[in-house]
């Protein structure tokens, strides 16, 4: 039997600067176009199906598992309970703040539109997000 040595998890700059290299390469964008608040969709052009990409390469990038609708939940919009018309309800804003605590909801919590989901969608988000998973919370 062997043992397992832990790795030190990396520092914020490490992961951003690793989260960049990958936005990168999956969305074929230059690298400084990749800021912290840059968002997804609208700055860099993400569709719904690079989502799964970045998925995929977070993983390999840093070792860790990324569960369906974890990063990016999925689950909101088919709930009647969670979207009324444009509108994510109050029950719908504080499902995504559940499963979402890597993002920030401030600007957007006071005009919580579907048409706006994208923009909780930034760069900064999957830093987050990453640095959470690799000190394991």
């Amino acid at each position: 039997m062997t043992d397992v040595v832990q790795s030190a998890a990396p520092s914020r700059e490490e992961v951003f600067s690793r989260v960049r290299d990958v936005l990168s390469d999956a969305l074929g964008v230059d690298t400084d176009e990749v800021s912290p608040e840059a968002t997804l969709q609208g700055d860099l052009g993400a569709e719904s199906i690079d989502f799964l990409d970045i998925v995929f390469r977070l993983e390999k990038a840093f070792g860790i598992k990324i569960p369906k609708g974890e990063l990016f939940p999925d689950d909101v919009f088919s709930n009647p309970d969670f979207v009324d018309g444009d509108r994510i309800t109050p029950q719908g804003l504080e499902r995504l703040k559940n499963a979402m605590p890597h993002a920030d909801f401030s600007t957007f919590e006071s005009e919580p539109l579907v048409s706006k989901m994208p923009e909780l969608f930034t760069v900064n988000t999957i830093v987050n997000y990453v640095q959470g998973k690799t000190r394991g919370s």
